[in-house]
């Protein structure tokens, strides 16, 4: 974690006192606190760590995933070769404008391609808001979730996907005849964070599947944020959970570190 310091006034004992405070706190978040003051504004420093790091999130957003390189790699881990589904976003500047065709595939072609295995889970790799992130974390990540799950279920070949939303995968996963989906998409940049990746599952995946619908593991960037063994570990017991119950999202919750699943007993409505 980059550090910051305040300098002590004059090195009296309450600037040390402050600084050491101030240092303390700083080991525990990325969030930008206490970076001192040069007059009535930030040192120079602070101001261009913040610009550099606006920088890298734009870059996060606009920087297109090699998905031939992408492709190669994923075909390393044995799950087979994955096929390419684009959304109805035409380039990176309609994804942004229009939400809502990123969670449509391009054409009925577009998922003609996906191999209907039947398999009990499926991956989808999608780019989402941060491509950086799915080329960071996605491979690594989908390495643990294998390593997780290999032995318990029968797991799909992968689908990468692009200019994708996260209800994209509901498509995809209907295709495939899976029974559960997870969708590992790359998160929206901040400015102490740009290549953050989440997990988004979603059971017995069809389109209309509302968010209320699906689980979130958030936050996966070690060595910073949440590690790919931890995030394999808790999907595999939301995975569980789900298929108990016949259903994933606001019913089935993270209990991993208890080795038990709790639920609430209720009926989730329908998507209209």
């Amino acid at each position: 974690m980059r550090e910051h310091s305040l300098t002590p006034v004059s090195g009296s004992a309450e600037g040390l006192a402050a600084q050491q405070f101030w240092d303390e706190l700083r080991r525990t978040t990325q969030a930008r606190i206490g970076l001192g003051r040069t007059g009535d504004a930030l040192p120079t420093s602070e101001v261009l760590a913040l610009r550099a790091a606006h920088a890298s999130a734009r870059d996060a957003v606009h920087s297109p995933l090699d998905i031939s390189l992408f492709a190669t790699q994923l075909a390393t881990l044995g799950l087979g070769s994955p096929v390419h589904v684009p959304s109805r976003a035409a380039d990176r500047s309609e994804y942004l404008r229009r939400p809502d065709l990123g969670r449509l595939p391009a054409e009925a072609a577009a998922l003609s391609a996906v191999p209907r295995s039947g398999a009990d889970i499926g991956f989808v790799l999608s780019d989402g808001l941060s491509p950086r992130a799915l080329t960071d974390h996605g491979v690594p990540m989908l390495a643990a979730l294998i390593e997780a799950l290999e032995d318990r279920y029968s797991l799909a070949p992968p689908v990468i996907a692009t200019q994708a939303r996260v209800a994209l995968g509901d498509h995809i996963g209907a295709a495939l005849g899976v029974s559960t989906v997870l969708v590992l998409i790359g998160e929206r940049p901040g400015l102490s964070v740009a290549d953050s990746l989440g997990i988004y599952l979603t059971h017995l995946p069809r389109p209309g599947r509302s968010d209320s619908e699906r689980n979130c593991i958030s936050n996966i960037h070690p060595p910073d944020g949440l590690g790919y063994a931890r995030a394999a570990q808790v999907a595999a017991g939301l995975i569980e959970g789900a298929r108990r119950l016949g259903r994933s999202g606001v019913d089935v919750k993270d209990t991993s570190g208890n080795n038990a699943l709790t639920s609430v007993d209720t009926e989730i409505p329908q998507a209209v």
